[in-house]
C-alpha cells in the first residue's frame, strides 16, 4: 500500500494527508478542483514549516513529506491508489456522488473508505463498488496531534479489508479503536449529547458562553470548553452528526438543541467562519452571548 488516494482537502482530509506522507505514503490529494486541492497542500506546507520551527520535525522530512503529496484535478488519478479515503463534508448525499465517480478509477483490490463521523457504514456501502471493500475510518480533528483513528466496519466488509485498514492507521502511528456500525459511532455517541447540552444551558440561560466554558473544562479536567470545542469542529457538522444519530436512534435525547439550529441558520458556523459561540476577529475570542 504505497499509494494512497485523499479525497476532500479541507482540514481533515489535509490532515491525512499529512500525516500519511510523514509515514511514508505517496499521497493523492484531490478536491472539487486543482486550486482547491492546492490549497490544502499550502495548508500542510505552513503546518510543517511550523512544526521545523519548534524543532519537531527536521527541514529535510518536511521537504520529503511535501514531495510525498501532490494535488491531482480529478478523481481518475485515483486509480494509482491502494486506499481511497474520502473525507468531504458530512452529507450523505454529497458522499454518495463522490463514491459514484470514484468507482470508475478504483483498481479491483482498491479499498474504499469514508472519514464520516456518524453516518452508517452498511447504508453509504450501497453506493460502492464492492461493498466487501468498504469501510469507516473516522480520524480526529486535529489530525496530526489525535491519536485515536476509529474503524467501522459495515454488514459486508471483508475481515481481510479491515486487517489492511488496520495495518495502515497503525503505521501512521494512531491508536485504532474498533466500534460497531451505530450511529455516532462510539466518540460522537458521547460527545455530541454534550456539546449540545451545553448549548441548551447556554440557549436556556443557565450560564453565559464563558462560564459554561470554564466550568465543563475545569470541573471535567477537559483541555477546552464544550462551546469552545462545537466552534472548533464546526457547528454545521455538530447538527448534521446529531441528526444523524436522531434519524439513525429515533431517540430524542439527540434532538438539535434550538439555538445550534439557529446558528447554523445565520451562518455562524464557528472558526472557520470567524463566528460561532465566540468571535474571532481580534486576536483573542470574545463570547458573542
Amino acid at each position: 500500500m504505497d499509494t494512497i488516494g485523499v479525497i476532500g482537502a479541507g482540514q481533515m482530509g489535509a490532515g491525512i494527508a499529512q500525516v500519511a506522507a510523514q509515514a511514508g505514503y505517496r499521497v493523492l490529494l484531490s478536491d472539487v478542483s486543482r486550486d482547491v486541492a492546492d490549497k490544502g497542500k499550502t495548508g500542510v506546507a505552513k503546518r510543517l514549516a511550523r512544526a521545523v520551527e519548534k524543532e519537531q520535525i527536521a527541514a529535510a522530512d518536511r521537504d520529503a513529506a511535501l514531495d510525498r503529496i501532490e494535488a491531482v484535478d480529478s478523481l481518475a488519478a485515483m486509480a494509482e491508489a491502494a486506499l481511497v479515503i474520502e473525507a468531504a463534508t458530512e452529507r450523505e448525499a454529497v458522499k454518495r456522488a463522490i463514491f459514484a465517480e470514484v468507482a470508475k478509477a478504483l483498481g479491483p483490490d482498491a479499498i474504499l473508505a469514508t472519514n464520516t463521523s456518524s453516518i452508517p457504514i452498511t447504508r453509504l456501502a450501497q453506493a460502492t463498488p464492492d461493498p466487501a471493500r468498504f469501510m469507516g475510518v473516522h480520524f480526529f480533528n486535529p489530525v496530526p496531534v489525535m491519536k485515536p483513528i476509529e474503524l467501522i466496519r459495515g454488514l459486508a466488509t471483508s475481515d481481510a479489508t479491515v486487517a489492511r485498514v488496520e495495518a495502515f492507521a497503525r503505521s501512521l502511528g494512531k491508536t485504532v479503536v474498533h466500534a460497531n456500525d451505530a450511529p455516532g459511532f462510539v466518540v460522537n455517541r458521547v460527545l455530541l449529547p454534550m456539546l449540545n447540552e451545553a448549548i441548551f444551558a447556554l440557549g436556556e440561560g443557565v450560564a453565559n458562553v464563558r462560564d459554561i466554558d470554564a466550568g465543563v473544562s475545569l470541573g471535567l479536567n477537559h483541555p477546552m470548553g464544550p462551546l469552545t470545542l462545537a466552534d472548533f469542529i464546526g457547528l454545521d457538522t455538530c447538527l448534521e452528526i446529531l441528526r444523524v444519530m436522531q434519524e439513525g436512534t429515533g431517540d430524542p435525547k439527540f434532538r438539535p438543541a434550538p439555538l445550534l439550529v439557529k446558528y447554523v441558520e445565520a451562518g455562524w458556523l464557528g472558526r472557520k467562519t470567524g463566528r460561532g459561540f465566540y468571535d474571532y476577529a481580534g486576536a483573542e475570542p470574545v463570547p458573542t452571548r
